[in-house]
């Protein structure tokens, strides 16, 4: 089993070390650090759980190389996440406004889990008030 978990290691353990190699070259250093932390704000829309640093799909790597325009352009962040919104939807945002489509985003874990924590709760009530009752 230790060999195995070594050689399960050993394998992904690159992927883990890896960073994005990336070959745009921007005018300064400025609008480099802006069009990373863009980057890393928005969603690629075909693979859900990544940004569009971390992911390979081709519509993440358009999205970047366009982020990257228009960040050499001029634009603002807030111009360029209000053009990726408008394309895209709230969708490609890691953290959408709070509005009414957005609010089970936003409130749906936290409803659930106390949904769960109450119902153990009641079942441990109902197994103690059983078990008494039994004891009589």
């Amino acid at each position: 089993m230790k060999a195995l978990l070594l050689l399960l290691s050993l394998v992904f353990s690159p992927w883990a070390l890896a960073d994005l190699v990336d070959t745009t070259h921007f005018s300064s250093q400025q609008n480099q650090q802006q069009a990373l932390a863009l980057a890393k704000e928005l969603r690629c829309p075909q693979c859900q759980n990544q940004n569009l640093l971390e992911s390979t799909s081709p519509i993440a790597q358009d999205l970047r190389l366009e982020v990257y325009r228009l960040v050499e352009e001029g634009h603002s962040s807030q111009e360029i996440m209000a053009l990726m919104t408008q394309r895209y939807g709230d969708f490609v945002l890691y953290r959408p406004p709070v509005r009414g489509a957005t609010l089970i985003l936003w409130f749906g874990p936290g409803v659930l889990l106390v949904c769960v924590l109450g119902g153990l709760m009641l079942r441990v009530r109902n197994r103690a008030a059983s078990g008494s009752r039994g004891e009589r």
